[in-house]
């Protein structure tokens, strides 16, 4: 499963209407103020040089099923043929929810490379909290996939940072998911071709993540953003869909239900969900301690403490194991059966663990995260 086409490149938000006028004549843009306040002005042009309307609907937080509903009214509403999410990963998988409810063509515009979720034939569906309540998926994947990276590069570091985090989960998602012979989102068992582009994500970051994430810091583009946003937003997306979700998404999804967590990003949570399943599989020592050290230089959580949990919070750790191993989580695509309790048992692990490789390499301590209600821009699978 793949989109119909992608696109990326510096300046390619200028050419959005040259490509969205090949799918639909009434197209509906989907975007929060924040995005359409920085992005709003190149839309309309582009699509003025297309000779397509701009109607916009501004999106809130979170893609919930309430904002699905009505985005499907608007729709109807306005007569759109095409619908047309700008912005963050949320924005991004309501207007796919939405088009496939309203039976129209869709198009995922991402702003930041935050996650592989615009690529995707699903959409994640939260509550008002930003609990996870669902996955949809969707009998197609996005019509088009648009992504400029300068606009990328003009958006906070943090969210780039993030799309690291989501997408190095594909390829240990994708060998596992390979070693069991499990079944794929895509619905059928892994191709060696969606294996191979996990893999092929894992190596692109490995080896363009630093410098990618200092460029976005001075605002520039470079060839190691332009690989690393592709790794992030292609490789992942066609990596984790035709490869495989199995546990470190699955507890992303369980996480979601300590309020503690509220606040962080996709990626941030789907790291923990990383290493809680290196510890499960019971993974080399070296591949463990390589990949603490490599994720904290990019800034990404190693600890409970920097996701705002302790080992004392037994009853949120709880929910977190029950909701993981939930019955058709991607956990069960795991080479071995996962318990909630082995959930546990290894998200208590990584605390000691990454605090010694850390103090070890010369890697700065843990600093609490304290919950802050600030708006999150990523939805994601």
């Amino acid at each position: 499963m793949s989109p119909g086409r992608y696109v990326q490149g510096k300046g390619a938000i200028e050419r959005l209407g040259e490509f969205v006028a090949q799918i639909g004549s009434s197209p509906l843009i989907v975007s929060d103020d924040v995005v359409w306040g920085f992005a709003g002005e190149q839309v309309t042009a582009s699509f003025a040089a297309a000779d397509l309307r701009v109607e916009r609907v501004a999106f809130g937080k979170f893609a919930t099923a309430a904002v699905v509903d009505a985005l499907v009214e608007k729709i109807l509403e306005t007569k759109a043929d095409v619908i047309v999410g700008v912005g963050g990963g949320s924005t991004v998988d309501a207007a796919k929810a939405a088009g496939y409810l309203a039976g129209i063509r869709w198009v995922s515009v991402p702003t930041v490379a935050s996650t592989d979720a615009p690529t995707s034939a699903l959409a994640v569906i939260y509550n008002e909290e930003g609990e996870f309540v669902e996955y949809r998926f969707f009998p197609r994947n996005p019509d088009l996939v648009l992504i400029d990276t300068q606009i990328v590069a003009n958006a906070p570091v943090e969210f780039l940072i993030a799309g690291v985090g989501d997408a190095l989960a594909t390829w240990l998602e994708a060998r596992a998911t390979a070693a069991a012979n499990a079944t794929t989102m895509a619905g059928g068992l892994p191709t060696q071709t969606g294996t191979a582009l996990a893999k092929l994500s894992w190596d692109v970051i490995w080896e363009n993540a630093l410098p990618a994430l200092d460029a976005v810091r001075d605002n520039l583009v470079t060839p190691a953003l332009e690989k690393l946003v592709e790794a992030n937003t292609l490789l992942s997306g066609l990596g984790f869909e035709s490869g495989g979700l199995a546990a470190a998404h699955a507890i992303h999804n369980g996480l979601t239900a300590a309020p503690q967590t509220h606040g962080l990003t996709h990626g941030q949570k789907v790291n923990i969900g990383s290493m809680a399943q290196l510890v499960l599989e019971g993974a080399p020592r070296a591949e463990i301690e390589d990949f603490i050290e490599f994720t904290t230089l990019v800034g990404l959580p190693t600890t409970l403490t920097e996701i705002g949990l302790t080992l004392d919070d037994e009853k949120e750790l709880q929910a977190i194991g029950k909701a993981a191993t939930l019955p058709g989580e991607t956990i069960h695509n795991m080479p071995f059966v996962v318990t909630a309790d082995d959930v546990v048992d290894a998200l208590k692990s990584i605390e000691r663990l990454s605090r010694s490789v850390r103090k070890a390499r010369g890697l700065p301590a843990p600093v609490k995260y304290v919950q802050k209600h600030a708006p999150v821009l990523v939805g994601a699978h």
